[in-house]
């Protein structure tokens, strides 16, 4: 039997999966991104380097998203951090079109309504950053260290359910990684998977 030949563009779609999830790995850089906030203003990942930046992955109709806001556990994390000069991006990456797609005026009544504090609140609505990152769930969580390499990826914590209660008995990975990688220190927990609701691409 004669091996069956990948057409030339499969095999180039296949190295760039591969690519995409060599990427997104502790370690390796992030992704550069250009996305328009709830405001109407191009946000690039470019634009902080030199500063540690957190990648939050969110959806207001995702019950894991909504027990992290009910909970104040996410806003808490972004006015902690925030105030120590860490730039916090919400990125919802729900495509345009999904009947969770939330429109920039939508988005951000949401995220005004629970208090939220990211620096920005990004609308990805053609889902091209969330799969240059491989996002998987929401919340996603990603860190960025100054030099625009991935230091941590994975979970917010470790209680992996939609129970609000849950949230303040968690150990919260993304701060433990703040916590070490702003001290100077190797992040102990680099990696761990998800929870959460997929992302509607």
């Amino acid at each position: 039997m004669r091996p069956r030949l990948i057409p030339s563009g499969v095999a180039v779609a296949l190295l760039c999966v591969a690519g995409v999830a060599a990427a997104v790995v502790s370690g390796a850089a992030a992704p550069g991104f250009t996305i328009t906030d709830t405001a109407g203003k191009a946000v690039r990942l470019a634009d902080y380097k030199g500063k540690y930046v957190v990648l939050e992955w969110t959806n207001p109709e995702c019950p894991f998203v909504r027990k992290h806001y009910s909970s104040n556990n996410m806003q808490s994390l972004q006015k902690e951090w925030g105030g120590r000069d860490v730039v916090w991006l919400a990125i919802n990456s729900t495509v345009a079109g999904h009947s969770e797609f939330k429109t920039p005026r939508e988005m951000s009544d949401w995220m005004q309504a629970q208090g939220a504090a990211p620096a920005a609140t990004l609308l990805d609505s053609t889902s091209t950053t969330g799969r240059a990152y491989a996002a998987k769930t929401t919340p996603h969580m990603f860190v960025v260290d100054p030099a625009g390499k991935i230091v941590y990826a994975g979970a917010i914590d470790d209680k992996r359910s939609a129970n609000p209660a849950d949230a303040k008995i968690a150990h919260n990975y993304v701060r433990a990684a703040l916590a070490e990688a702003t001290a100077g220190k190797p992040v102990t927990v680099a990696s761990t998977t998800p929870y959460g609701c997929s992302i509607k691409y």
